[in-house]
């Protein structure tokens, strides 16, 4: 067995870990803190079909870096995980995957909402986290853009008793905004015609239907005060109404395209720095539940594509993690809140039981970021020196030495 001698928990307390594995091993830990390791709720590994951007392989060391041991991929894939047997054969690659990676890593998936297969959703109830339903279009082609779809899909939600987590984007918004628009055509452009208002809307018609079907309503990627305001209305009046935002809306803003151009393209976009503030507080106020990556690498060569051609989406599952613990050394944030946002809100809204995963973090060392482990080979956090840092990450009474 592996002991790990002398932690102190976030709490304040001091612990040994004992791990049931086929070691003899003792690893003096002093001046480490335990968290619970990571939940990442939105990941896209992009298996199957594009695998040349990512995979469960990558993605797992990736996770594994970043002190996440449990992560739920999206369904956008090629083909879109929308009928049961495209399910099973998702769960085959991946598994065969991470055997080949040697990482056990935990899983859950999303399942596509799709007008042609609405009637799979009852066939897959007790296998998927939640139905995935995008209300805008993004990586790939699954969009629900009629008001007769997304009633059918939040009926039957409810039915199964499943969550609904929506991309909440008005589609006919965008396209409206992107046909009138008169101006340069350029990155900084995708905040424009996806604006504030093309997320609100969404927002606003997800939460009726919540109200109307008693859905369990699941809110992805909040980027901006306006939809913080529509939440926080929502579950005051008791709504079962959630929501995720990221570390891109919550550390980076427009001035991103200066420094990056298409790699700072993101759905939903980048915002002006305002909206930061906004998140913060709703975190402080609880308003958003959890913190999702949105890992969505693309190839710094489809990044590079103009305006229009270069696909939405950028890493980041490898360095949620040292960003949040970033913000608690400059006092944006306390370590409750990041266990709350990391582990144990997601326990709670995704029914999952407890696990004995840990993440044993220096919140002393500071470090610059310096390599992926990502696939795609680039990272938007590149240079950025962050203070808090994964040094040991426990999956399954395996330790893993990680940022080494």
């Amino acid at each position: 067995m592996t002991i790990i001698k002398d932690i102190k928990t976030y709490q304040g307390n001091t612990i040994d870990l004992v791990l049931a594995d086929n070691k003899d091993h003792i690893i003096q830990a002093d001046g480490l803190t335990a968290l619970p390791a990571v939940i990442d709720p939105h990941v896209h590994f992009r298996t199957p079909g594009m695998e040349y951007k990512e995979d469960w392989r990558t993605g797992a060391k990736a996770a594994i870096r970043g002190g996440c041991t449990t992560v739920f991929d999206m369904p956008n894939t090629k083909p879109p995980t929308i009928t049961q047997s495209l399910l099973d054969e998702k769960k085959a690659l991946i598994d065969r995957q991470l055997k080949e990676a040697g990482i056990p890593l935990r899983y859950k998936l999303f399942f596509g909402a799709d007008k042609g297969h609405l009637d799979e959703i009852a066939n897959i109830e007790k296998d998927c986290v939640g139905i995935k339903v995008f209300m805008g279009c993004s990586t790939g082609n699954l969009v629900i853009d009629d008001d007769e779809s997304l009633h059918a899909v939040f009926s039957l939600a409810a039915k199964h008793h499943m969550l609904v987590a929506v991309h909440a984007e008005d589609e006919h918004l965008i396209r409206e905004r992107k046909a009138n628009y008169q101006g340069e055509w350029n990155y900084p452009v995708h905040s424009v015609i996806r604006n504030i208002d093309v997320a609100a809307k969404a927002v606003e018609k997800a939460i009726a239907l919540t109200k109307r079907y008693g859905t369990r309503l699941y809110i992805l990627h909040v980027s901006s005060a306006e939809e913080v305001a529509l939440i926080k209305t929502a579950k005051q009046a008791g709504l079962p109404v959630f929501a995720e935002t990221t570390p891109h809306h919550l550390f980076f803003d427009t001035t991103l395209y200066d420094v990056l151009a298409g790699k700072a393209v993101v759905n939903p976009p980048l915002r002006d720095p305002r909206h930061r503030e906004h998140l913060f507080a709703a975190i402080h106020e609880k308003v958003i539940d959890t913190i999702g990556s949105d890992h969505a690498p693309h190839t710094p060569d489809e990044k590079a594509l103009p305006y229009g051609e270069c696909p939405s989406g950028m890493p980041g599952i490898e360095f949620m993690l040292p960003m949040l613990l970033n913000a608690c050394s400059r006092d944006l944030l306390n370590l409750d809140e990041v266990v709350a946002l990391t582990s144990a809100n997601a326990r709670h809204i995704f029914h999952m039981p407890p696990s004995d995963d840990w993440v044993l973090v220096n919140l002393g060392e500071t470090r610059t970021v310096e390599r992926t482990e990502s696939k795609c080979g680039w990272s938007p956090y590149m240079g950025l020196t962050l203070k808090g840092w994964p040094v040991y990450t426990i999956l399954k009474d395996t330790c893993y030495k990680v940022n080494n």
